[in-house]
């Protein structure tokens, strides 16, 4: 009784209105970064605002910082878990190789569009560019250094200095070891599963900073630049970006209509947070969490995802290890006035798809074109000339990167028969916000893999 006679009076009771500020998308966020970055850049360069173009540099810099902060211990942990999660799922090693296979044939088939391209459009012809107007780089790379690199001297200096490929070296070997000892070794692979998702946590924080980070990423490279150096090399961005897009575009969504015969435009729907993200971002490594859900959501099997996408994050860079060498040793062989040959444009393709482990998942791809220039004979000066506008380029070649690194898993496990074809017509759903939200707010399953 005195509970009906409650129950309107409950209902009657005034509601209270409190002002909501409207929650911003993230993909909003980013683009007002973008589009406040390069005003405060154009406005420090045109203005000659030291203290602005300082500041800039700070936002930038401290953001990429904090990526790399989680970057070695988030490789080695990844990469250890991600080979043995390879236990749980059935022909690992078919899986594993046909992963590398296509790794290797989508890196070909953008190594091709680069060289086409390049020989297409001549990027080095009549810039005005000189090697004066560069600097050089402050590592060389060589086919010497990168092989007699990847062994590192000892277990600390490579997580010191931030050498990747030597991170991956001691990773898979640890991982390798783990598996060969099975039970024995379950009490270190229960601790790197709680260590990597705490470096997960983690880095899905610094990724909320994403908008801000890229007000001080892009109007640092219009401060420091401006608008008139990047006009000399306008042909040889157009190139890079051009040659991304068709990748990205083009082949990307053949390959997936025709090897995995899935629908192309679900895949954008479902990985565009991840390609969105990388684009500012500018690292492989830093995208990997949300290169990983977007992954398991397009319907790839976590055990396997957890393998391919951070084995991918270090190694698949079909836009800095493939197009964006290409493309520069053409243009810096046009800059010196050094002819190229059938036997170098072979030499350019072999490198890209032995050497693409040596960009390391890391924004920038020096090292990368440094040892395709030492293998040409080309001078290493050329380097110090696409320095200037290594940042504009970045972004477009770490968003292919990162799409080849979902892209791949889906053809694998078409092919295998383990995707699951209703969860990719559901990852049109993903959006950039819910991706982020759900990394924030849950923990990312690794342990659930074991």
């Amino acid at each position: 009784m005195s509970t009906s006679a409650e129950t309107p009076a409950s209902s009657q009771a005034p509601k209270t209105s409190k002002f909501r500020i409207p929650k911003v998308p993230f993909w909003a966020q980013i683009l007002a970064g973008l589009v406040l970055g390069v005003l405060l850049g154009w406005i420090a360069k045109s203005g000659d605002v030291g203290w602005l173009t300082a500041t800039l540099k700070q936002i930038g810099d401290l953001f990429i910082q904090l990526l790399k902060l989680a970057v070695a211990p988030l490789v080695f942990f990844a990469i250890l878990v991600s080979i043995t999660n390879l236990r749980q799922v059935n022909n690992a090693a078919r899986l594993a190789t046909r992963t590398l296979l296509w790794f290797m044939v989508t890196s070909l088939i953008a190594v091709a569009i680069g060289l086409a391209i390049g020989l297409i459009t001549n990027p080095g012809a009549g810039t005005g560019l000189t090697p004066k107007d560069g600097k050089l780089p402050q590592h060389a790379g060589s086919w010497i250094d990168f092989l007699t690199g990847i062994v590192p001297t000892d277990v600390v200096t490579p997580f010191t200095e931030l050498n990747v490929l030597q991170i991956v070296f001691m990773a898979a070997v640890a991982g390798i070891a783990a598996l060969q000892l099975g039970e024995k070794a379950e009490p270190v692979l229960k601790i790197s599963r709680s260590v990597l998702e705490l470096l997960q946590k983690a880095l899905w924080w610094v990724i909320r900073l994403a908008p801000i980070g890229t007000v001080g990423l892009i109007g640092k490279a219009i401060a420091t630049y401006g608008w008139n150096l990047i006009g000399k090399y306008a042909t040889f961005t157009v190139d890079i970006y051009v040659g991304c897009a068709i990748v990205l575009f083009g082949v990307y969504p053949l390959l997936l209509g025709t090897v995995a015969k899935v629908n192309p435009l679900q895949f954008f729907k479902g990985a565009w947070p991840a390609i969105q993200l990388a684009f500012v971002s500018r690292s492989s490594v830093g995208t990997m969490p949300v290169t990983q859900k977007v992954t398991e959501r397009l319907g790839v099997p976590k055990e396997y995802a957890s393998f391919a996408v951070p084995f991918g994050s270090t190694t698949k860079m079909d836009g800095c290890a493939s197009i964006y060498p290409a493309i520069a040793a053409i243009f810096i062989a046009q800059i010196f006035d050094v002819p190229l040959g059938i036997g170098d444009y072979l030499l350019i393709a072999f490198v890209s798809v032995i050497g693409s482990a040596a960009t390391a998942g890391l924004t920038g791809a020096t090292v990368m074109l440094t040892l395709t220039l030492s293998t040409l004979g080309l001078p290493l000066e050329g380097v110090g000339l696409l320095m200037a506008i290594d940042p504009i380029l970045d972004m477009m070649r770490t968003a292919t990167n990162v799409a080849g690194q979902v892209v791949i898993p889906i053809l694998v496990s078409a092919k295998e028969k383990i995707l699951d074809h209703e969860a990719y017509g559901r990852a049109a759903d993903i959006s950039l916000d819910t991706a982020v939200a759900d990394g924030v707010e849950e923990k990312v399953s690794v342990a659930a893999a074991a």
